[in-house]
């Protein structure tokens, strides 16, 4: 698969269903070694000068939605549940003398950032200045809007720490 400014591993596995929309402003997407990207699932650039970049051995299962905005970093080992939204803009909205749609956006507050071996459940929601930790996992249904710590289980809306991941056992 040829994109402008889309870099694909060789290896990587891209469902013909899903819809890989490459940036007009010169913004890249990178999806790495072994990366399955399956049936359904949206990876856009749109907006903003953030970079798509998506690590090796990644699973982004049906009906996940990525906009690029203030852009999007993904480590190695990440497991993205169905449903899973990545947004990393926010409106601005400031005036009620202009429609939203024609205020342009809030500045950013760093992209979205998932860390190594990371599990976000089914539906859930990341936004702008997210910085997902590694190790952590994410309960379906949550919205996560700021950082969660390596290791941590977080969950509701919007997400807060429900309990340490257990350590190793032999």
């Amino acid at each position: 698969m040829t994109l402008a400014n889309t870099e694909i591993a060789s290896d990587a596995i891209i469902s013909p269903l899903a819809h890989l929309i490459p940036s007009v402003r010169g913004t890249r997407m990178v999806i790495g070694a072994r990366t399955q990207v399956m049936e359904f699932v949206v990876v856009k650039c749109v907006g903003g000068a953030g970079d798509i970049v998506i690590g090796d051995d990644c699973y982004l299962n049906p009906h996940c939605v990525l906009y690029s905005g203030n852009g999007i970093r993904i480590g190695n080992d990440v497991l993205l549940a169905p449903g899973t939204v990545i947004a990393p803009a926010n409106h601005a909205l400031a005036r009620r003398d202009v429609p939203i749609r024609l205020q342009g956006f809030m500045p950013s507050r760093g992209g979205v950032v998932i860390e190594d071996d990371v599990w976000i459940g089914a539906n859930s929601v990341l936004i702008d200045g997210a910085h997902i930790g590694r190790g952590a996992v994410i309960a379906a249904g949550s919205v996560v809007t700021g950082t969660v710590p390596p290791f941590e289980i977080w969950g509701g809306v919007p997400a807060r720490k429900l309990k340490d991941r257990p350590e190793a056992t032999e």
